[in-house]
């Protein structure tokens, strides 16, 4: 598999490393309670079909991708830099 990184074009699948899946927010550690950080961490969904998952360009740039493709063939439909809020800021 290839990922096309914005940055450096595309590159193989090696070059990333995969975090997970793209769409849940994580609960701020000093406030939430200890079932929501349980559900944050360890109840993911793992849908066939198109799916929205983080990888890291560790042997790239060093950024963080966010990819959407379909998980029954790998298609990858588009790759974009990951845009995450500041804690203690509004989204």
């Amino acid at each position: 598999m290839r990922i096309t990184c914005p940055h450096c074009g595309a590159r193989d699948v090696q070059e990333f490393t995969y975090l997970g899946d793209a769409s849940p927010s994580r609960p701020d550690g000093l406030e939430a309670t200890e079932a929501a950080m349980f559900d944050y961490v360890y109840q993911r969904e793992n849908p066939a079909g198109r799916h929205r998952e983080l990888w890291y360009h560790g042997a790239g740039c060093h950024a963080w991708l966010t990819v959407t493709r379909d998980t029954r063939t790998h298609a990858i439909e588009a790759v974009e830099p990951t845009k995450r809020p500041k804690a203690g800021t509004a989204a």
